[in-house]
């Protein structure tokens, strides 16, 4: 039953990813929010079919500590999963991610027109560099910066390695950080296609002020919350570091 609940999510993701990214494309010269209201959409419907085929469920814990204002997001990154959900617990994001993606027909044309910060890995101060310049560029938009502080998917039994860049954006334009932690990757892990009946507990934590902080400091104690976080909710072992 598990690998045909994941083959009908996989077919409607793809069929309902086609017909995002086409939307989305014929939505260009038109305003932002109408091509926010669609992918905003798409999420909803994505992790409501992930429900329904597969039966994975969510709660979320500590929408309060969300005010509605600019933040930058360092979120727990285990799975495909929380790049959906983050768009339904928060309002119009910008991610920040390897530029790469941009290639992917259908899916690639939805991420461009979410006004992502687009980076090219592997060119070390240049892409911090661009990460701050674009991410302080969106936020003074209006808009939130999504960052997965450990760069790629973990496994779910302990987390990986934290990188500055998304501090650095934190300490240099002065916005907020709010952390998240989850458990998704035990239901719906890195590079697998079968995904896990269960219910995913994701916890907004409070504000970190950035402002007068190193990064850091600022890494330091979004990571000290989310780690703390990740052994409790996490329904298996978990070897925080």
């Amino acid at each position: 039953m598990r690998l045909i609940g994941s083959i009908l999510f996989s077919i409607y993701t793809i069929i309902s990813t086609i017909v995002t990214g086409l939307i989305c494309l014929l939505l260009f010269p038109f305003p932002y929010y109408l091509r926010y209201l669609v992918i905003k959409a798409y999420a909803i419907t994505v992790i409501n079919a992930l429900t329904l085929f597969c039966g994975i469920k969510y709660s979320v814990e500590g929408k309060e500590n969300f005010s509605g204002e600019p933040v930058i997001v360092f979120c727990k990154h285990q799975s495909t999963w929380e790049t959906y959900v983050l768009q339904v617990i928060f309002p119009a994001l910008s991610f920040v991610f390897k530029q790469e993606l941009f290639w992917i027909p259908f899916f690639g044309w939805g991420l461009m027109a979410m006004k992502p910060v687009a980076i090219k890995r592997g060119t070390g101060k240049k892409a911090v560099k661009q990460v701050v310049t674009r991410g302080t560029k969106r936020l003074n938009e209006g808009l939130c910066v999504v960052i997965f502080p450990e760069g790629t998917r973990t496994k779910p039994t302990g987390p990986g390695r934290y990188r500055l860049g998304g501090a650095i954006l934190a300490a240099e334009s002065g916005y907020p950080v709010i952390p998240v932690a989850h458990n998704a990757g035990e239901f719906w892990p890195r590079k697998s296609f079968i995904k896990h009946p269960g219910h995913i507990t994701v916890r907004v934590g409070p504000q970190i002020t950035s402002k007068g902080k190193t990064p850091e400091a600022i890494l330091a104690e979004a990571k000290d919350w989310i780690e703390t976080q990740m052994p409790e909710i996490t329904q298996g072992p978990y070897q925080s570091k």
